[in-house]
Formats: structure tokens, sequence, C-alpha cells
């Protein structure tokens, strides 16, 4: 076995020995930005001094396929085949040359390489059209008179998913814009149905893909594959490419990780998994890939690892192929006996400062596709524009929520950064890519993380446009929203779940329905957009709850503090607080049993709740009104097409909460000032005005004079210049109370016209 201060001693070999490493993302993820998790670990690797080439497979599936070329080879397939058409599909291939000489025009479109087509697609029959364009909603109203290229991305869209539609019909029948072979990969306890599927002959989507593959092997080369899979839509696509490089290069190593084995896989017992995967990983991948290629390393030189004299290799697995296992951390592999094995040595977790910069070179950044599938206004930052993905923080800061996977790694271990270095990430990834959008992908992102990021954004000047995941807790003053959104955040997520206050106490979400509409009012009055993830059916909800919950959803868009949501079904999984205690919340698990591959969503029987899934299609119909201003003022009944109870709330729940009293400045000594203006000039009166000092701000949107005694005037210049030209300065209002002038009364200031106009002009009180 290597030992840890051994396998250490290869560092200095490395140039020789070091495996060449190829990252892949199978499909299929999002069309418009790259999934970060290779990015992640090329930046990590690639710091270490392994040579690292990424690829998005997905992507170039999309582009293979929607091209001239691809969709000939579909069309051709279609009428040589023995498919059942639909009407749809036998008008679709009636206009085949409509589709061949539009396909490249609407893909260069949405790449945004050729704008002007925006025109010929709103006002003209430039498109051929099926069935997606059926329900097409009125665009003016959607999208105002003035987004063309809005509407014309939302048409080409439609466009694009009426080709998809032709392809599950026929040659493709597991294809989805964001998934692939889904069905396969969700609750699937036994291998079996995969197995099957991967055994049969590839149909033309999969040939296209091991095109693909083929080529990409021959141009890299690669001694180990890594795969990708966070979600069930791209495992089928990874084992089949993994196949694919076990028939044609059988030495290469194949390493498998991500969101789905991290749920789903952690009680693997299914050795023919491992016919196409050599090693699994569990959890952040930092530190299990560099224990697995230092002992490849040393593998794919024996010579090497002579020299450092390391002592006896260990046969592990059928395939004849060597590795030292006494460094592995969170690995599975199937070994010499055929059975599946999990290691696990001791080894620290790589901190989060120490993982380095997401590397998003070799991706194709301006291939990207730019859609609008649907008209709501965070699921359209999902699907539209490129956005440079990092974490600001590792896990989650709360961990509590019961229908949380809180018991898992990703979520329960809390590490941040320091401020300066994420900014520096940024830096690094701007210069990079050239694209100045983040999506910062936290579970939650820490609300003082994100306030000393903020400042060290603005004493920077980075300039860069971001959203994210929070928690709609108090922390999230006004100040802090205004703080935020003058660094560039535009909008923010949060979880208002069930919009009940005892079951948000139940599911120990650590908020309340009067906090969060606090909180969305600090972001929208910042301009920040609002988007809410709303829950339905958690254990013990009633209907009556249920019909209150959407009354608080209809009030948070009455008084437009909100200005998106999306409501979710509850699911209870294995790794959270109601998954392994389910009596603690009266609800019965009652399936799947275990089996020898994934496990993790489980099926359960609420006895004193309500028919939760009667509510889907209501609350659905009723956001998406709500979510566009229309129909507010409806009985909730309107919604659902069985009698549900008048609700129980007041009608100003909500706007009570917004009136309750703030905390007064002078309570807040202990609180820093930020000023987010310039520093002002100062003017001291003389004559008939004398006794006044006049301090005149310059500022994006307009000039104004702030008008003060004198004695108060060079005191708060000095305040003001000192807060807009040293942000590392924490001035706190206690500090700025001992330097104001004598004959006046700071408590009286801060209560005073001029006080309140810099209050209102953005000096923050943090």
């Amino acid at each position: 076995m290597f030992s840890s201060a051994q396998l250490a001693l290869t560092f200095d070999v490395f140039a020789l020995t070091s495996p060449k490493v190829l990252l892949i993302t199978p499909p299929l993820t999002q069309l418009n930005t790259p999934y970060p998790a290779t990015a992640y670990i090329k930046g990590f690797l690639g710091g270490r001094g392994y040579a690292v080439t990424q690829a998005d497979l997905g992507l170039e599936l999309v582009l293979k396929l929607f091209s001239r070329a691809g969709l000939t080879r579909v069309f051709a397939e279609i009428e040589a085949g023995d498919f059942a058409l639909s009407d749809n599909v036998r008008r679709m291939m009636r206009l085949k040359n409509s589709y061949l000489s539009t396909v490249e025009p609407v893909v260069r479109f949405l790449q945004n390489k050729d704008s002007t087509l925006s025109s010929r697609i709103c006002h003209s029959r430039y498109l051929p059209e099926a069935s997606r364009f059926d329900n097409v909603a009125d665009l003016e109203t959607a999208f105002g008179t003035m987004g063309l290229t809005d509407q014309a991305r939302h048409l080409a869209t439609l466009y694009l998913e009426d080709l998809g539609d032709l392809l599950k019909e026929t040659v493709g029948p597991q294809f989805g814009f964001s998934r692939y072979a889904e069905k396969l990969g969700m609750s699937a306890t036994t291998f079996d149905e995969l197995h099957a599927a991967l055994q049969t002959p590839p149909n033309l989507l999969d040939e296209l893909l091991l095109e693909l593959l083929d080529e990409l092997v021959t141009r890299v080369q690669p001694d180990v594959v890594g795969f990708t899979v966070p979600f069930p839509g791209n495992l089928y696509g990874a084992l089949r490419l993994a196949g694919r490089i076990k028939q044609t290069s059988p030495a290469t190593y194949t390493i498998m990780g991500g969101g789905y084995p991290n749920t789903e896989l952690r009680n693997i017992k299914e050795p023919r998994f491992f016919d196409y995967i050599d090693l699994l990983t569990l959890d952040d991948g930092e530190g299990p890939w560099l224990r697995l290629l230092q002992a490849i390393s040393c593998q794919l030189s024996v010579a090497s690892c002579q020299a450092v004299q390391i002592g006896q290799q260990n046969k592990l697995t059928t395939d004849n192929w060597q590795l030292a296992t006494d460094t592995f951390q969170r690995t599975f592999l199937r070994n010499a006996a055929g059975e599946v094995e999990y290691i696990n040595h001791p080894q620290p977790d790589i901190p989060h400062p120490e993982v380095g910069t997401p590397d998003y070179s070799d991706l194709p950044l301006t291939e990207y596709l730019s859609v609008i599938e649907v008209l709501n206004p965070m699921h359209r930052l999902w699907s539209d524009g490129r956005w440079n993905k990092l974490t600001v923080a590792h896990g989650c800061y709360w961990k509590r929520c019961s229908f949380c996977d809180v018991t898992l790694d990703y979520i329960g271990r809390y590490e941040t950064a320091p401020s300066a270095l994420l900014a520096d990430r940024i830096e690094q990834i701007v210069a990079q890519t050239g694209q100045t959008g983040f999506h910062f992908v936290d579970e939650a992102a820490p609300p003082l993380a994100l306030r000393d990021l903020a400042i060290e954004l603005l004493k920077r000047r980075t300039g860069i446009t971001w959203w994210g995941n929070i928690r709609f807790e108090k922390t999230f003053s006004p100040d802090l929203c205004r703080l935020l959104a003058a660094s560039g955040c535009i909008a923010v997520s949060g979880g208002l779940e069930v919009a009940s206050d005892r079951l948000l106490a139940l599911m120990e979400k650590g908020v309340t329905i009067a906090q969060v509409a606090r909180v969305t009012d600090g972001f929208t009055q910042a301009g920040v957009m609002v988007h809410a993830y709303l829950m339905y059916g958690f254990p013990t909800q009633t209907t009556q709850e249920t019909v209150d919950s959407l009354e608080i959803v209809r009030q948070l868009f009455e008084t437009g503090i909100i200005q998106s949501g999306y409501w979710h079904r509850f699911s209870m999984t294995a790794h959270s607080p109601v998954g392994k205690n389910p009596a603690k919340y009266q609800v019965a698990a009652v399936g799947p049993e275990p089996g020898p591959f994934a496990w993790n969503d489980l099926w359960h029987d609420d006895p004193t709740g309500t028919d939760h899934g009667q509510f889907g299609p209501g609350l659905a119909k009723a956001l998406y009104n709500y979510l566009h201003g229309v129909a507010l003022h409806e009985p909730l009944g309107f919604w659902f097409d069985f009698r549900v109870p008048k609700t129980t709330v007041p009608r100003n729940v909500v706007a009570q909460a917004l009136q309750e009293p703030t905390k007064p400045d002078f309570a807040k000594q202990n609180l820093r000032l930020f000023w987010l203006g310039n520093a002002p000039e100062l003017r001291l009166e003389t004559g008939k005005k004398s006794g006044r000092a006049v301090l005149t701000f310059y500022e994006q949107a307009e000039d104004f004079e702030l008008k003060v005694p004198a004695a108060v005037g060079p005191w708060l210049h000095d305040l003001l210049i000192r807060l807009s030209s040293d942000y590392d300065a924490k001035i706190l209002l206690k500090d700025a109370a001992r330097d104001f002038p004598t004959g006046a009364t700071f408590t009286q200031f801060l209560e005073s016209e001029a006080w309140l106009t810099l209050r209102e002009k953005g000096l923050l009180v943090l």
C-alpha cells in the first residue's frame, strides 16, 4: 500500500507521470451557460499542475443536432423508420425544408450572433410553427412594445421546443432540453432498466453523442475521464459515454461524481455499474480526485514510483489495473472479488479558501444559447444569458430545514472564504471569460459574507452583475439590501415555502411570514427582483392551510414586494430530517425499499394532512396570473375546480407587517456607516446666511445640496470624505458621534432633515 508520506514524494516526478484528464458534462443541463462542476475541478487540479481538458457534450450535442446536417439526418431517419406519427409531427415533416433553412439562423440568433433576425421572427412568417405555438401568450403584454428581441427569443425557443417534440416522438424518445433519459435515473432502486437501455443499440441521438466523444478522445488522448452527473437526466448520457470509452480505450480510467451520486448512490452495491465507471466519488470532488490522481500517476509510471521507493502495489479490480487505496477518500470501486467497496480513509477536506478559481477555459462560451422558455422573470435568469457560477461559502450556515438534505456534506459542512479572495476569483473569471455576470450558487448565501463581498467589490469598482439564493432572514436589513444592489445584485431567491407560520416552525425554517414580508420589501425597494420558492404538501398541511398560504402569496404580489415565484410539491428524501424521522412529522414512509442502486426519494403517507396532489394545478395557475398582475382580487376558489374553504387570513396581514416600526438610527450605535455616493464639496455661506454650510453632491442621476449648521459642515464633510475614500475604514455610528462638534446634539442631528436626506441618498447603517 502507498502511505500518505510516500505519495507526497511523487509531486517531484509529476512532470513525468501526471495523467491527462478529461472532464465531461454529459447531456443535458442548461443551454445558456455551462454547469460549473468541471470548471471547479479544472481550476483546482490545474492549480496543482495537472493537465485538464473539459467539454460540455450536452451543448455540443444540441449544436450538432440543431444544424442543417443534424436535422437532415433526423428527417431521413424518420422517413426511413416505422414511427406512428401524430398530426403535429406529420405537419412538421411537411415543413421539412422550412426547418432545414431556418435552424442554423435561429441558433445563431439565440447565441446572440445575429440580433437583426429578431424583426423577421416577430413580424413575418419566418418560423415554421407547430403545436408549441398554439398557446402563445400576448407577446406585447408580456414583453412590452419595445421588447422585440425578447419576443423573438421566446418565439425561437418555441421553435426549438417544437423540434424537441419531434425528436421525442420519433428518433430520440428520451430527449429533453435540460435532461436526457431522466426517467431512467429517477428513483432507480435497481440498475436493471438502465442497464437494459445501455445494452440496446444506440439511437440517432446516442450516435451523434458518441461521434462527438470519439472526436474528443482522439484529440485529447486522456488517461482519465471524469463525468459530472448533477441530475438524473445526466446519468444515462454519462454511462453511455463511459461505455464507449471502455470499448475504444479500455486502459482509460473513468470516474463519476456530482449531485446525483451524492444524494442517490451513497449506498450503491450494484457491481454492473462498474462495468462503465471505475471509480465513483461522493461529496466535494477536490479531495477524492487529488488522492485518485496521485495513485493513478504512480500506476502510469512504475519507474517513477520506484524512484521514490513506493512499495508493493495491490491488485484491486478485475481489469488488472492496480491502485493504492490507503489514501482514497469517499470513493466506491469494484474490488478483485467483484464486490462494490467503499473506501474512505481519514483525510482532511480541502478548505473552501483553497479550492481555487473555477477555470472556464476550453468551454465554448460564445456558443451557448440564451432562451426564454416561460414568461417568468426569475426563470428567465436561469435560461437567458451566460452566468459565471461561483460559491460564496461552502454549505449552509442555517442547515436546520427539515425538508432539506442537511445531513449531507454539501449542506452540513459550512465554510467561508475571505471577501478579498472571493473578489480575486471574480476578477480572474471576468478576465478569462470576458463576462461580468455571476450566479452565486450557494444553498443560502450568508448575509454577512455577502456584505463583506459587496464592500470589497465596491472598493475595487469591479462592476459585476450578480444574483443568488438567500434566506429571508432579518439580517437582510433595508440598508444591507441597498448595499448589495449597489455592488451589482439584481435578483435574489429564497424560501417562503408553505407561507404558514405553524408549518414554517415545524420545518424549522427560522423565518416568519412577517419577517419574509419585511425582507422582500427591503430588496424590492432597493431595486432587486425577489423570487419566492413556495411549497405545498408538507406533512400535516391541511386544506385550510393550503388556501391560507395562497392568500399570503396573493398579498405579497398585491403589495408588489415579490415579483416571481414557483410552487414545488414537497418531496421526502432519505437524507432529510423528515426522511430520517418521519414519525416526528406524523407521516409514514411507505417505500421504496432500498435496492442495490439509487435510493433517495421516499414515498410517504400523510394521514393528518389533505389530498395534496389536487392543489397543484390551481396553485400554479394562480401564481402565473399573480406574477403578471392579473386577477389579484378574485376569490381564491376561482383557481380550483373543486370547492375549497374561504381563507382565514386577514386581507392586510402583509401590509401590517410592512408598517411595523423599525429601529431608529440612534439605537444603532455599534453599526457601521457606509456611504454609497461621492465625496461632496463644502462651501461656507456668508452674509445674511452666515452660520450655514452647504455640501454639494454630484451623483449618477442627480446633483443635490445639503444645508447644515456651519459647525456641523466640516465634520460631515470630513466624515463623508473618509467614507468615500477608504472602504476599509470601519467607522461605527458611535465613532462618528465622538467627533461630532460641541454645541450640538448628535441624537437631534440623527433626526434632522439633513440626516434623513443623506440616508435616502445612500448613507447606510450596516
